[in-house]
């Protein structure tokens, strides 16, 4: 019934956030925090590159690794545009052997949230965690629903090209407070010149964690030295309005 970051997704996301766009300021907050880093990086959910790329472009040695072909793709496309070759995989950040290690593992913008239960959560972490050299860090970001309305609907329109255009609606389904998560429905469709073309149904779980359950969970893997950082400032304590909140791990 659903397809995840399928062609029209995928579309709408190259659309609204072109190759170097900051989300809040995770662009510029990783790369102050990976100033140094002169081994290899590994951004797990790389997706079509919008992160990827400048830090390709500032001289990182990073690969990314993501499920969707579709995105991966993108990223190969944007990449070749831009006379760069990308290393890349296609596997799933929460069981993956890549065979080599990395001076640091990061997942900005929330994407960890999308893993939807708590073994898959535990089995990614450990994934990162043999894939870092000693010393090695973790940097990721997790979000939490401080503006959430269940029944909330809301769409948007996108015009891709003279002839062609993009709506997604969004419906927020239910938030469930015991297994933490919140569950929105999001309907993509293709308009050609005012005829419907195609449509993709994607269900959208964000799953969060309280600040001192991560940090459990980080422990339990193996990682130490942890901090969180409140809305891309270092060390910055949140509060009850955070929104996001990055998290650094040594292995």
């Amino acid at each position: 019934m659903y397809k995840n970051y399928g062609p029209l997704s995928t579309a709408l996301y190259d659309f609204t956030k072109p190759v170097g766009y900051s989300l809040g300021g995770d662009i510029e907050y990783y790369l102050e925090r990976l100033q140094g880093v002169k081994g290899k990086i590994l951004e797990a959910g790389v997706g079509s590159g919008r992160f990827y790329i400048p830090f390709m472009e500032k001289g990182f040695d990073i690969e990314g690794i993501d499920h969707s072909p579709e995105m991966l793709a993108s990223c190969r496309k944007r990449c070749q545009e831009r006379g760069l070759t990308p290393v890349l995989y296609e596997g799933n950040v929460c069981q993956f052997t890549l065979g080599q290690q990395y001076e640091a593992i990061v997942m900005p913008t929330g994407s960890f949230c999308l893993i939807e239960n708590h073994q898959e959560a535990l089995s990614a972490l450990t994934s990162m965690y043999q894939h870092l050299v000693p010393g090695g860090r973790l940097l990721v970001d997790l979000l939490l629903p401080t503006d959430w309305k269940t029944g909330e609907i809301t769409t948007s329109y996108h015009q891709i090209s003279q002839d062609e255009g993009i709506a997604l609606e969004r419906k927020s389904i239910a938030m469930n407070w015991v297994e933490q998560y919140t569950l929105m429905v999001l309907k993509y469709e293709k308009w050609q010149q005012g005829t419907l073309s195609d449509t993709e149904l994607q269900k959208f779980l964000l799953r969060w964690y309280g600040i001192e359950e991560f940090k459990l969970l980080l422990q339990s893997v193996g990682f130490s030295a942890i901090t969180c950082s409140a809305n891309y400032k270092f060390l910055q304590q949140p509060t009850e309005e955070t929104s996001l909140i990055t998290f650094e791990a040594v292995r």
